[in-house]
């Protein structure tokens, strides 16, 4: 019996689970949002900033896209898609990203998914061998943590807010030579800023450079190219993309899109991925094993949708207005604070549906304490403001990053007054 005891004391310290999955971190947003939707099913008034999702109520999907996919349920389209998407499918999406971003890509260079995050983790996958490098920016959105399920190592490049946030080539030079991989999104989760084209140009140009150093010796510099939110650009600002830079980038360039953003689909689960064929077919091998597809009624309605850009063109002005409207009413009640001698900043509105805000609130005191950390002040922010915002820290940076991104994808317009008076009023209660 002591024996018996004595065995399964040691099997309780042994390993449960692989070391990949001991280690992984769980999303600090999902974690944030969780708290938020504590409070607010208590029936506190909560202005919830942090998820980039949409309210369907206030964001609804295209009318059309909604109408096709109940019609291409009700047809019985409910089985197996194809490994890599519908062919119809498939040949919507060559001609929309030809009529609309000018690109150029057949049918059979496209791979359809459920979502961006599959094809981004079968890209990872793909690309990486256990302990190969890739580079990326912080902040940015996941790669930390697809850099860990793919067993690789990242090399974070902290960036500025002076620069948008982006990287420069010569921020990434140092590191061409070791990498496998280099990870850019732009329009940028979690800034909501763009990589304006001589930064991209010039990052481009040291990537060639390298696989002409490469040629024939070793793999490729590869660049995945995140541009899910490229529709969603405001005023003066243009999405530009390597390929239309550079053709000569085709042969390294996978592209990650989809439908979920600039469309408010975010819950309709399909995204592309397009690039060197080589390189999606190893991605649909294995998004093949895991199952990551799209539904077969989504990818179907989403098919006869795309068919007709001008379809499209409508929807896309009429999203674009509204979430302007509100990214730019809330950067100015943000100025007006600064203005009124608060300790608060902000980065005007480029894209997607994100603000990048500064809440530099560290050694204030309030009655129910003092503010030592920047955790302390997401804290505060949400039990005295009632506004919940994402710290750049779970985006990678730096734990004493003063920076925040708010998303305006769930609030209404009627909302943003409510939001700078709580922000005002939290902020004159510090000391």
């Amino acid at each position: 019996m002591i024996e018996s005891m004595e065995n399964r004391d040691v099997s309780a310290k042994a390993p449960r689970v692989s070391h990949m999955a001991q280690n992984l971190i769980g999303s600090e947003i999902i974690r944030l949002a969780g708290e938020v939707n504590e409070r607010i099913a208590r029936g506190e008034q909560v202005y919830n900033l942090t998820i980039g999702d949409f309210d369907p109520a206030i964001f609804p999907i295209p009318d059309l896209l909604n109408q096709e996919i109940r019609k291409a349920y009700e047809e019985g389209h409910t089985n197996y898609p194809s490994a890599n998407g519908i062919p119809a499918l498939r040949k919507a999406v060559s001609s929309f990203l030809a009529e609309t971003g000018n690109l150029h890509y057949s049918a059979e260079d496209i791979l359809i998914a459920g979502g961006a995050r599959p094809l981004i983790y079968a890209l990872y996958r793909t690309i990486l061998d256990p302990d190969e490098i890739v580079v990326y920016p912080v902040p940015s959105w996941n790669n930390n943590h697809y850099t860990h399920l793919a067993g690789a190592r990242g090399i974070e490049i902290q960036t500025l807010p002076t620069n948008g946030f982006m990287p420069s080539a010569e921020e990434i030079r140092p590191y061409l030579s070791t990498a496998s991989l280099i990870a850019l999104c732009t329009p940028l989760n979690p800034t909501g800023t763009v990589m304006y084209r001589p930064r991209l140009e010039e990052i481009c140009q040291v990537i060639m450079e390298e696989n002409v150093r490469r040629k024939g010796q070793k793999k490729p510099l590869y660049l995945m190219f995140d541009q899910i939110y490229w529709a969603l650009t405001y005023g003066e600002m243009e999405h530009c993309d390597p390929v239309s830079l550079f053709p000569e980038m085709r042969d390294y360039t996978i592209y990650i899109d989809g439908l979920s953003k600039a469309f408010a689909a975010t819950g309709v689960r399909v995204g592309w991925a397009f690039g060197p064929a080589d390189i999606l077919s190893k991605m649909r091998a294995i998004l093949g094993h895991v199952g990551a597809w799209a539904p077969k009624a989504e990818q179907v309605a989403t098919a006869r949708y795309l068919a007709d850009s001008t379809l499209c063109s409508p929807y896309l002005n009429w999203i674009r207005r509204e979430l302007s409207q509100r990214l730019n009413a809330i950067y100015e009640g943000f100025c007006a604070l600064r203005e009124e001698g608060f300790m608060v900043d902000a980065i005007a509105p480029e894209a997607a549906i994100y603000l990048t805000v500064k809440v530099d609130l560290r050694g204030k005191s309030f009655a129910g304490g003092k503010l030592n950390t920047m955790s302390d002040v997401t804290s505060f922010l949400l039990t005295e403001a009632g506004v919940a915002l994402v710290p750049f820290y779970a985006f990678g940076a730096s734990a004493d990053s003063p920076w925040f991104r708010l998303s305006v994808g769930t609030i209404r317009s009627e909302d943003i007054p409510g939001i700078i008076s709580s922000l005002r009023r939290a902020l004159n209660t510090l000391k």
